[in-house]
């Protein structure tokens, strides 16, 4: 009992360590931190896929009174362990809440991993006050990069993360929210050379661990067991520190390019499906102004 007490005290430990030499971590945070204001004393948030408790903890620090939600029991366990309150999305989907219970809902790299999303915005929006806000980060899908096949080449894919969607576009963001929010603010982060570094610190973590079926990093910040795993993943991201720092600079001569990261704010409004209007004969208007249905010949 002393043995795994004593595990899981430094699996805690090294999954913040680990958290501190993470730079992609480190501007995915500040990033919410800019959409949320700096502070919400007096206010209640949710942050839901906190990384089992590493991002939960540093959202703690901007105040109010805060309740974590995870994907899966394992996640919601390290959660507790971290921050002492952690709970699992039901397997209906449905969240363990009431109703208009939380002034803001922060989503972590969660809309890609849920099955469907569409009825987890609409549960966002449920435990949500009225005007409440919506933070979520997604990766950014871009119509052309060289990040992509490359991870595919290291073995770094979706799958491997438990991404069900390799991302968004804003016009997809914009379209699975417009029922029940209005976006206020989107804006992209970590650009080629952080991303970059940090696909390369993946792929070392994993051929140090020697564990190729293993989830690394995202997955270790969850394993209570096997935390030296994850002091092995703090001592490789130690070592890129200074590339990363070296990144970071690179990557602001880019910034003129968009970032492999989104994220947004929406402030929920009331539910109102809004779907594409079509005439009687069942064309939208879009194909009735090209002259006939759109996937067809049209007539001449």
């Amino acid at each position: 009992m002393q043995k795994e007490t004593t595990q899981a005290g430094s699996s805690q430990e090294w999954r913040l360590r680990l958290f501190s030499k993470s730079l992609a971590g480190q501007l995915k945070l500040r990033s919410i931190a800019a959409l949320l204001g700096g502070s919400i004393e007096g206010r209640r948030g949710l942050d839901i896929g906190g990384h089992s408790g590493v991002f939960s903890q540093n959202l703690r620090r901007f105040g109010g009174t805060w309740r974590s939600l995870e994907l899966d029991a394992k996640s919601a366990a390290a959660c507790a362990a971290l921050v002492g309150d952690g709970a699992q999305i039901g397997s209906d989907g449905k969240f363990p809440f009431e109703d208009a219970s939380f002034d803001v809902v922060v989503a972590i790299d969660v809309l890609e991993r849920v099955a469907d999303e569409s009825a987890f915005v609409a549960e966002c929006h449920r435990v949500l006050k009225p005007k409440g806000w919506l933070i979520f980060t997604v990766p950014l899908v871009k119509s052309w990069g060289l990040l992509p096949p490359l991870r595919q080449m290291l073995g770094l894919t979706d799958e491997r993360y438990g991404r069900l969607r390799p991302g968004y576009t804003e016009p997809q963001l914009f379209t699975l929210l417009k029922d029940g929010f209005d976006v206020q603010d989107a804006k992209t982060y970590s650009r080629f050379f952080v991303e970059l570094v940090d696909t390369l610190g993946r792929f070392v973590v994993r051929q140090v661990n020697k564990d190729r079926s293993s989830a690394d990093f995202a997955g270790m910040l969850a394993d209570e067991q096997d935390f030296r795993k994850i002091e092995k993943a703090f001592r490789v991201y130690s070592f890129l520190y200074p590339v990363f720092w070296l990144a970071a600079q690179l990557d602001g001569l880019l910034f003129f390019t968009r970032g492999y990261h989104l994220v947004a704010r929406g402030k929920r409004r009331q539910w109102i499906p809004r779907r594409t209007p079509v005439l009687a004969d069942g064309r939208s208007i879009a194909e009735a102004a090209l002259g006939g249905k759109i996937g067809t010949a049209a007539p001449f």
